[in-house]
């Protein structure tokens, strides 16, 4: 994008409340140099030392984070499915084989071996002890890497406590260890079906609200996770955030994109990203659009006026009027980042310093 176009877009972002942004900037543009008359009223703006970012706009949806497919741990019969939208947390069942309950419990390595007294030690047999403890059933547990007395003590409490066969031991494919709660979206096996170790049982993703991109490759140079953004949902309120996740590449034509087809991809491959925000969502509405504005440069520490202070002069070049105790002038500038979500442009010239006014559109005129 041009500069001059930026110019053009910035000033329609200050104009929301009316065009007279847009108008203005369009009458004061000259190639001789003196003032060309307006009609439209001005007011001034003070020339500003600080920080300012180039955002790039790319449309997301609102959703939830990570995505997960769940595999059958045991042999039998599905007799049990939660709902489509039912948030499972811990301790809860995410489905039920041959009437008996498997259990979701927190951690960040899958089961693969049982549970049982005499077991080596193991970082698996922390994650139990920990979500053990944290369901109330930790009396005189220590959460350690050894299968204890205590353990098995812990784990026939529970088992008693949501009506499970009380053994003091727990079997490969009776409990499935996630990150967090689990949030589910689909069923890929229907109740009654017999299902087999590692055939898929149901999909979903995290209970946690998020908003989610589908971007081109070529965006990727300048989008990295924990990049800046701001999200404007579609309440009209602002959240910041940052990118948390960026999946991998998807060949052309594949579906996903939705309401993100129109992020700059040309039919190449894509990307998926996930942004985090800040604060809590208000009006949370699954796959609603939003806006999201990608900071793609910052420059800290330079000269910052209105967007719609630039007069066009010509080839790129601009210059803004500054007015005085004794009238005003014209001052050449050089531009650099523009920040067209802040309608604010980085300057400099000799002729330019912190604490002059500017002329721009009155909000009133």
């Amino acid at each position: 994008m041009s500069r001059t176009s930026k110019v053009v877009t910035g000033v329609a972002l200050i104009g929301v409340a009316g065009v007279a942004g847009l108008v203005t900037t369009e009458q004061l543009r000259h190639h001789d140099g003196p003032p060309v008359p307006t009609a439209v009223s001005t007011s001034t703006a003070e020339v500003t030392r600080k920080t300012i970012s180039e955002r790039q706009y790319v449309s997301g949806t609102l959703g939830y984070a990570g995505s997960y497919a769940l595999t059958a741990g045991g042999q039998g019969t599905l007799t049990w499915v939660p709902p489509i939208g039912t948030v499972v947390n811990r301790g809860d069942p995410l489905y039920e084989v041959d009437g008996q309950r498997v259990t979701l419990m927190y951690g960040g390595r899958p089961a693969w071996r049982d549970f049982t007294s005499g077991m080596t030690d193991g970082v698996d047999v922390e994650q139990l002890e920990g979500n053990l403890r944290d369901l109330g059933f930790g009396q005189g547990l220590t959460v350690d890497q050894k299968f204890t007395s205590a353990t098995y003590a812990a784990i026939r409490r529970w088992q008693q406590a949501v009506h499970l066969p009380v053994t003091g031991a727990v079997g490969l494919g009776a409990i499935t260890f996630l990150p967090g709660a689990f949030r589910v979206s689909g069923h890929e096996t229907k109740p009654g079906a017999q299902v087999h170790p590692g055939e898929p049982v149901e999909t979903g993703t995290s209970n946690t609200p998020s908003v989610n991109l589908s971007v081109s490759t070529q965006q990727l140079g300048w989008i990295k996770v924990d990049t800046p953004v701001v999200v404007i949902l579609p309440d009209g309120k602002s959240r910041n955030g940052k990118v948390s996740a960026i999946g991998a590449a998807t060949a052309a034509g594949a579906t996903g994109g939705g309401a993100n087809s129109n992020n700059g991809s040309t039919g190449g491959a894509t990307v998926a990203v996930t942004l985090s925000i800040e604060g809590e969502i208000t009006g949370f509405i699954d796959q609603a659009s939003v806006q999201v504005w990608v900071i793609r440069a910052t420059h800290p520490d330079v000269l910052i006026v209105p967007i719609a202070a630039l007069n066009s002069v010509s080839d790129g070049k601009y210059d803004v009027i500054v007015v005085g105790a004794t009238g005003t002038k014209r001052v050449p500038v050089q531009t650099g980042l523009f920040d067209d979500l802040a309608g604010l442009a980085e300057v400099s010239g000799d002729g330019i310093s912190e604490g002059q006014k500017v002329q721009v559109p009155s909000e009133n005129g």
